[in-house]
């Protein structure tokens, strides 16, 4: 059996889960989920948890069961907590301003300044220079970031770019000056 599929899922109080042939819908304080599901799992509800098992040991099927009830896990813990991803700004004149909850400018050093849209979900806040993504899917989330982080990716050299709160960005030494040659 799989480790992690295997495992129940708490549901905290608040939160709705129904479950359908084909799909599992989360609702909770700050929304409401849905992810298909394979219908080789069987997936039910039973006293306050979520049970994730599979009819046989299968690779597909072993392959389904741990990331089904991953996924699962996360909808209720998008909707009850919500998700957030930091993303950091470095560099001279680099900086971001909030234009909306969805709308964030950077000034990255291009000739004019980029204008990033939220999809749908996703709210935006700027602290001075950082970018906080948030939202209750963490998938959205992600991608969201990784959109963000792509406008300027960390360059080795000097490090200016955007990259994630804790990131360690690989540093290159720079060019050495040459030896004179023949001096006395």
């Amino acid at each position: 059996m799989s480790r992690i599929g295997r495992r129940p899922i708490p549901v905290p109080p608040g939160v709705e889960v129904q479950i359908t042939e084909g799909s599992v819908t989360v609702k909770g304080p700050k929304g409401t989920l849905t992810q298909p599901v394979t219908s080789a799992l069987t997936i039910r509800k039973e006293d306050g948890q979520i049970i994730v098992s599979r009819p046989d040991d299968e690779k597909e099927n072993r392959s389904l069961h741990g990331l089904t009830r991953t996924l699962i896990a996360n909808m209720v813990e998008g909707v009850t907590s919500g998700y957030s991803k930091t993303l950091e700004i470095a560099g001279v004149g680099y900086r971001a301003a909030k234009a909306s909850d969805t709308r964030v400018t950077l000034t990255l050093g291009y000739a004019h300044p980029v204008e990033v849209m939220a999809r749908p979900g996703i709210t935006f806040d700027v602290e001075g220079n950082r970018v906080i993504v948030k939202g209750i899917d963490k998938q959205v989330v992600g991608q969201m970031a990784a959109e963000i982080r792509a406008i300027r990716k960390p360059e080795p050299y000097k490090g200016k770019g955007i990259h994630y709160l804790g990131e360690e960005i690989r540093r290159k030494a720079g060019k050495t000056a040459k030896a004179s040659k023949g001096g006395k």
